[in-house]
């Protein structure tokens, strides 16, 4: 067991959980939970820490899940630590107690664009965690293909916002791009029609098909999308709002227009 705030693997922890760029270098990203843990892919599994608690709560309960989690934990080992030394190494303020150290996966553009009819959403410098985390989540749900991100968005691997996946995270391929613009030209010239989420657009997105290969482009949460970036896009949308809201949450915004998507394919 794992006692002491200075053991060389608790501080290699604490660095992933607060720096990017370390996380980066040593190609890990970080998961708490037990439904984290339970739906990570064993393949990208390279440690696990766990609190005797969680562990003595685990064994005490029958249900598939328990079981399932167990299991899985005789089949990738992991490291003991105390509830105290566990605190030090989480992200939240209410530990639940397992901690996993996983490889991040890699995804190319050129997969990603093999499915028929591709449903992506483009994402324009998003600085928030939460928000990035919530377009994964509600993208799974409606089916996407993947979300693409200029090189500047907020780091995926952010423990904020894996925590907002809820897991989408091992299942949504994802692509930072060094030239988002460049990217919007490979997409239209594959036939991908490319949607701007425009407060000038003239009309609602309803009014709209998506029924072919489509990609939603999504701009930053303070400044939208940049103008040279927007009018690359085939058309301007708007999503109609009443009162006195003049815009939405961007992973409100993206949610919409996905399960629009959604509703149209499966008419």
């Amino acid at each position: 067991m794992i006692t002491s705030a200075s053991n060389q693997r608790v501080k290699q922890i604490v660095q992933w959980q607060t720096k990017a760029k370390a996380r980066r270098q040593d190609d890990v990203f970080l998961a708490e939970g037990p439904k984290m843990y339970e739906e990570a892919p064993r393949e990208l599994i390279r440690e696990v820490y766990l609190t005797e608690t969680f562990l003595g709560n685990l064994r005490g309960r029958r249900e598939q899940t328990a079981i399932n989690i167990e299991e899985k934990l005789q089949a990738t080992g992991y490291e003991l630590v105390t509830e105290e030394i566990f605190a030090r190494m989480s992200d939240t303020q209410t530990p639940q107690g397992i901690l996993t150290v996983l490889k991040r996966p890699v995804y190319e553009l050129r997969k990603i664009l093999e499915t028929d009819r591709p449903l992506l959403v483009l994402l324009e410098d998003l600085q928030d965690p939460g928000n990035l985390g919530t377009i994964l989540r509600a993208g799974e749900g409606a089916g996407i293909t993947g979300v693409i991100m200029s090189k500047i968005t907020v780091d995926i691997f952010n423990p904020k916002t894996i925590r907002s996946t809820m897991g989408s995270i091992y299942r949504v391929p994802f692509l930072y791009v060094e030239n988002l613009k460049e990217t919007i030209g490979v997409l239209r010239k594959k036939g991908i029609r490319v949607y701007a989420a425009h407060l000038q657009g003239r009309n609602y997105y309803s009014g709209f098909s998506f029924a072919e290969g489509t990609a939603f482009l999504i701009g930053n949460e303070a400044n939208g999308l940049r103008r040279e970036t927007a009018d690359l896009a085939d058309s301007y949308l708007k999503i109609p709002m009443e009162g006195k809201v003049e815009s939405l949450n961007a992973a409100i915004a993206a949610s919409l227009l996905v399960y629009e998507a959604h509703r149209q394919r499966n008419m």
